[in-house]
């Protein structure tokens, strides 16, 4: 946990900017796999953690702002739970360490919502993700499951927003020491990657030293030599010489704040040819990216600069034509990056989207429903303290192009036949995390190999 007043102050801003009413902020259950007592890792929600700091399962936190009083409501271990957990401190240790003096058995809740809800004060809640917790909601206040979506506080959305997308600079370093960890998990699949290894054994080397800097992953590991997969999570294949191999992988503190990268390099001590044509073009669009970023900038510049990077450098080897703006107006670049360049980070590694893209990324103005443009997480102009990944590629998707060009789509920007003859050729990633300062935008942590020859140094070097 960070000092006690740091939450202290989190709360007071919240109640501020709230107003009035009843904040009920949900911590998570434990989720079994397949019975109780067989769970998934806990990871505490993390709006919770932001404003309490107590990563334990069970608890719900109450901030009634008309009576400037703050709960913490959770059920103590038995001597039960003591044999199978071993000690633990008390929830009322846990609470004060983020200054809550109350700590309430988790009966007392209904009581009090029964309460607030007779004499019609606001009880605000955020959206939930969790269905346990839309279950508790509904027993307490009598708002079906199906009517969350309806019936969160937007006011509460908005000020949780304008306090966590902004890092100060105990969460920066935090943040920092998460991709300095994030690094070394990248590096270690460079060096163990060899020809007849399966993706599933340079996972399991990636995840050891998550586990082993005392952590462990911010999401579910990206290793595979089928990098045209966005989120891939299969790590059946074997490797073999002359396959590019992509990673996306990212470390998650004790505290909870996440690191994102991804890198991408070929399973041979260099690169082909062909790879190395499209992986230099991957990081001419990644420092277009770069480039495009500024002070109070909006996000989108980024994005369509990485994109006109990419169907330029794509017209040059022969796979497009016609009029790059026009092009990338239409949404032809997409065939190759149907995605975005980047999204918020922080304690969560896709920061706080359980709130709502379009308040976190667009200051609630509508998304792009245009195919590729419809997936920019961000697009808002950044501010200091905001922390964003960059991360455009390159891919070519056999299922996407056989359906565009069955349709007839793009023909005046795209030459098929030269696309088709790549159909096979995989997908290329590189990723970064970035923090907004004064002076711009400042790479967050240590460098992460990605030139072709920082690349190649290691990769040869793995297969001496």
């Amino acid at each position: 946990m960070f000092q006690k007043q740091t939450y202290i102050e989190r709360r007071a801003i919240l109640k501020r900017k709230v107003g009035k009413g009843l904040i009920l902020l949900f911590g998570n259950e434990e989720s079994p796999m397949n019975y109780t007592d067989n769970a998934y890792r806990f990871r505490q929600d993390s709006t919770f953690l932001y404003y309490f700091g107590i990563s334990r399962p069970g608890l719900i936190g109450i901030i009634d702002i008309d009576e400037d009083r703050e709960v913490v409501f959770g059920d103590e271990y038995t001597v039960e739970d003591y044999v199978w957990r071993g000690p633990q401190p008390t929830i009322r240790e846990q609470a004060a360490q983020a200054g809550v003096e109350q700590v309430s058995p988790m009966f007392q809740l209904t009581a009090i919502l029964g309460r607030a809800k007779s004499s019609h004060q606001p009880i605000h809640f955020l959206p939930l993700y969790r269905a346990e917790n839309k279950v508790k909601l509904q027993e307490w206040i009598g708002i079906a499951p199906q009517e969350v979506a309806t019936q969160f506080s937007l006011d509460l959305v908005k000020a949780v927003i304008s306090q966590r997308e902004y890092k100060s600079q105990e969460e920066i370093a935090d943040l920092e020491r998460a991709v300095d960890v994030s690094v070394d998990m990248h590096i270690a699949a460079m060096k163990c990657a060899k020809p007849g290894m399966t993706e599933a054994q340079v996972t399991a080397e990636v995840h050891r030293v998550a586990l082993a800097a005392g952590g462990n992953i911010s999401f579910t590991i990206i290793a595979t030599i089928d990098g045209q997969t966005l989120h891939n999570h299969s790590h059946r294949n074997t490797i073999q010489t002359g396959d590019l191999f992509l990673v996306d992988a990212g470390f998650e503190t004790p505290m909870g704040y996440a690191g994102d990268l991804s890198s991408t390099f070929p399973v041979s001590p260099k690169f082909t040819a062909v790879q190395k044509e499209i992986y230099q073009l991957t990081l001419d669009s990644h420092q277009a990216a770069i480039d495009a970023l500024g002070l109070g900038i909006p996000f989108k510049n980024a994005h369509l600069a990485a994109c006109r990077t990419i169907f330029d450098g794509l017209k040059t080897m022969g796979f497009t034509k016609g009029n790059t703006e026009d092009a990338v107006a239409a949404g032809a670049h997409a065939l190759f990056f149907p995605c975005g360049t980047g999204h918020m980070m922080g304690l969560d590694v896709h920061d706080m989207e359980d709130l709502g893209e379009v308040w976190i990324g667009y200051e609630g103005k509508p998304k792009s429903t245009q195919f590729g443009l419809k997936s920019l997480r961000l697009a808002k102009p950044l501010e200091v303290g905001h922390v964003f990944t960059i991360e455009p590629g390159i891919y070519f998707i056999p299922e996407l192009i056989d359906l565009w060009r069955s349709q007839n789509k793009f023909n005046e920007f795209i030459h098929w036949d030269k696309v088709n003859s790549y159909r096979n050729f995989g997908g290329i990633r590189n990723e970064e995390d970035f923090v907004m300062t004064d002076g711009g935008a400042q790479l967050l942590g240590k460098p992460k190999p990605k030139t072709i020859e920082e690349v190649e140094t290691i990769r040869i070097e793995a297969n001496a």
